[in-house]
């Protein structure tokens, strides 16, 4: 966060205080274009005297070192905005980020925060990667994404990695796209830093389950339509056992990750008795520029989605509330079950 949301591009900042406890102050104010001038100890404040007159700002990192308080006085006796921020962290730990549905805009404050501070992010292929060299000014950027079939970093390694980094003393974080904790291994990740007696917080992120078929109009829940809904993966084709249970639960199913295996599961679905006239939706690639919504019913969606050329990143929507939000064309695709 830059003070005060100033316009620091192209203007002299000096930032006052030791070198570990200002490292993430200095790689904010570059990032925003400052001409960043550095004093890791009261006495090189002197060599700074003949650029006062160009500063726009001081900025004085609370590193607990005796002899910062003439900052006060340079500050009021040459016009110039002071502004006071906390020391980084000495001792290491990890941050656990849920990233969102994908833009950064998305990112709760708290995320976006630990991102800022952070020395080392890695990041999967979901989720705001597209903007962490501004999220992150100060940190290494180490993508450990994985993809169907190609696990280039196995999540043991992963484990290994965000230990062994903070050790080492770093603000290490975890992004991961929606929240760590909804099919994010991050449980896995946690698990393994408190054995090793790492710190770990967990923030928590907008999951694609209930952001995405929102982006499309489509509520999960909705009063009079469904009173419930059940979140599944779609990596891997359901049981028997377990399609049978879907099939008769009622309310909304939330599949993600689900178009490879959307032949298979559909079908079973529907030889376990869920009708075939019941609402369903795809959406891919919510909150992107591309996103795409495809709409059906539970007979028609695996052909509408071969014949879209739907893929992954996405979402489906099976149940009645898949009806609620649809123009008119997707209305004529879904028919009569529309208006059930």
């Amino acid at each position: 966060m830059i003070a005060n949301g100033l316009q620091l591009h192209g203007q002299f900042v000096l930032v006052a205080g030791a070198r570990w406890a200002a490292r993430h102050v200095v790689a904010r104010y570059v990032s925003a274009g400052a001409l960043v001038l550095r004093a890791h100890h009261p006495h090189e404040l002197e060599g700074h005297r003949d650029m006062l007159g160009s500063l726009r700002l001081v900025v004085a990192v609370e590193d607990g070192a005796a002899g910062w308080d003439v900052l006060e006085e340079i500050a009021a006796g040459e016009s110039i905005l002071l502004c006071r921020e906390p020391a980084a962290s000495r001792d290491g730990g990890i941050t656990l980020l849920g990233g969102g549905p994908g833009s950064s805009d998305l990112l709760t404050v708290r995320g976006a925060a630990a991102l800022a501070n952070a020395d080392v992010v890695f990041h999967d292929r979901l989720g705001p990667g597209h903007d962490l060299a501004v999220l992150a000014p100060g940190a290494q950027l180490i993508d450990v994404g994985k993809a169907p079939g190609n696990h280039k970093v196995p999540q043991d390694r992963i484990n290994e990695l965000l230990i062994a980094e903070a050790r080492a003393g770093r603000a290490v974080v975890r992004l991961k796209g929606g929240d760590p904790f909804v099919f994010g291994r991050g449980s896995e990740e946690r698990d393994a830093a408190l054995a090793a007696g790492i710190k770990v917080q967990v923030v928590p992120g907008i999951s694609s389950a209930i952001s995405v078929p929102g982006a499309a109009g489509i509520p999960v829940t909705a009063r009079g339509v469904s009173k419930a809904f059940t979140v599944v993966s779609g990596h891997d084709p359901f049981s028997d056992t377990e399609l049978a249970h879907l099939a008769g639960i009622g309310g909304t199913l939330v599949v993600l990750m689900g178009v490879a295996t959307l032949q298979q599961n559909t079908a079973g679905l529907l030889r376990h008795g869920l009708a075939a006239d019941t609402p369903a939706a795809i959406i891919e690639r919510g909150f992107c520029d591309t996103q795409r919504s495809t709409r059906a019913t539970l007979g028609t969606l695996a052909e509408a989605a071969r014949a879209a050329g739907c893929s992954n990143p996405a979402v489906i929507v099976i149940g009645g509330v898949a009806a609620l939000g649809a123009g008119a064309d997707e209305l004529a695709a879904l028919g009569s079950a529309a208006v059930r």
